[in-house]
């Protein structure tokens, strides 16, 4: 098969893909691989030793979450020990925002392709500011992360089945038409999202319902971790495709970046987690931050974030810039991508498509690198989100995945 063609089959599949929310599960029930002692961390396979600083913090939390250990410090020396099993959330059909920490007793969404039958899945979201995937791991953190597992879970657990299920395909495509980007921006994704579910959780009538639709409506980002799971679950579906060039997973985990090609099978190319570019929380700046972090990057490589920012020319209020720089963006993201979406609509460059299928020979060509919408966290353990801001792939990723895909195709430098 020619490079175009295979490119052309990967569009075919994540276009024709789907993507539901069809159950709320406990991540040692559902997802492969988990066993009694996994960690599952954001971006490339990291080890202990090299982790930074909001990792280990919430890695820290999560042994206590757990019950492994009482205290965020005790935490620190059982990961140290050996005694847990690290490795990617994509090596288990699974993403996390930020420091992206999935453990056995956690919740997660699960989201079904059923058109290629793959299923993703991805932890809940926890609010903004002092939150374990930033790192922060007090009491409060823990506190709010067991009313969300032992009260809040429970509830959209029923109200998910009840509802048969929600398309976030669709929302995501009905959001783009309302100003979101679906990374930094997800208010009317958020508002649709709520609206799909609060019918069926008045139905069941459990739970503090004020409470858990206050903590709901409280974040204007909570679809986005299933937003996320579901654009995993459409690029897996274009991945493992011989001869294609096209890039299926962008992921940080505040050390490394990598990216997946679907030509490529599993392996990474790695280079530094660049820093952000960002507008910082009041007492912060940029000496506080730790290089970029987080598995959210999956919504730039399948054509929202940065990529259909034009259509969302507020979320420059939130990570810098102006409404002309958004439009740019997007516009330059169209230079290295193989085709324009056809769901994922932006209403002020006419309808076009947002760019889809970031091509590894078009990055290396023109030297330009996907832009990332992203949060910021502090570089120590246990502070949480101190900004939010842009940031850039590093071209090293693209250069190493193009060196190796010529070596399959018998090309030496």
């Amino acid at each position: 098969m020619s490079i175009g063609s295979a490119n052309q089959e990967c569009l075919r599949r994540i276009h024709e893909s789907t993507a539901v929310l069809v159950d709320v599960r406990l991540a040692r029930d559902v997802i492969p691989g988990m066993g009694d002692r996994t960690v599952l961390h954001a971006g490339p396979p990291i080890t202990w030793d090299r982790m930074c600083g909001p990792m280990r913090g919430a890695i820290s939390g999560a042994c206590v979450f757990e019950g492994w250990v009482k205290t965020p410090e005790e935490g620190l020396e059982l990961a140290a020990s050996g005694a847990l099993e690290f490795d990617s959330c994509h090596n288990h059909r699974s993403v996390g925002p930020m420091s992206g920490i999935i453990t056995p007793s956690m919740a997660v969404h699960v989201i079904r392709n059923d058109k290629f039958g793959i299923e993703t899945y991805a932890n809940l979201y926890e609010g903004i500011g002092k939150v374990l995937r930033h790192g922060a791991n007090d009491q409060a953190v823990i506190d709010r992360l067991r009313w969300m597992h032992d009260e809040m879970a429970p509830v959209l657990t029923e109200a998910v089945r009840r509802s048969g299920g929600i398309d976030i395909k669709s929302l995501v495509a009905e959001a783009l038409q309302m100003g979101d980007e679906m990374h930094n921006r997800n208010r009317a994704c958020s508002s649709r999202f709520i609206l799909a579910l609060v019918p069926h959780m008045v139905a069941i009538g459990k739970g503090d319902m004020e409470k858990i639709i206050t903590f709901m409506d409280s974040s204007s980002h909570i679809c986005l971790n299933s937003v996320m799971a579901s654009c995993k679950a459409m690029l897996d579906a274009g991945h493992g495709i011989a001869d294609s060039t096209i890039v299926t997973a962008m992921a940080r985990n505040g050390t490394d970046f990598g990216i997946r090609v679907s030509g490529l099978g599993d392996h990474w190319f790695t280079a530094p987690s660049p820093m952000v570019d960002g507008v910082y929380f009041p007492g912060y700046g940029p000496e506080d931050a730790n290089p970029d972090l987080g598995d959210s990057a999956i919504a730039e490589t399948a054509g929202l974030g940065s990529l259909a920012m034009a259509g969302a020319p507020a979320v420059v209020q939130y990570v810098g810039g102006t409404a002309k720089f958004a439009i740019e963006t997007t516009q330059r993201m169209y230079e290295i991508t193989a085709g324009e979406h056809e769901t994922f609509r932006i209403p002020n460059l006419n309808f076009r498509g947002t760019p889809i299928g970031i091509d590894i020979r078009r990055v290396v060509e023109t030297g330009i690198t996907p832009v990332i919408n992203t949060g910021i966290a502090h570089k120590k353990a246990g502070i949480g989100q101190i900004g939010a801001g842009l940031t850039a792939a590093p071209l090293e990723c693209f250069v190493k995945a193009l060196e190796a895909f010529a070596e399959t195709r018998g090309v030496t430098a």
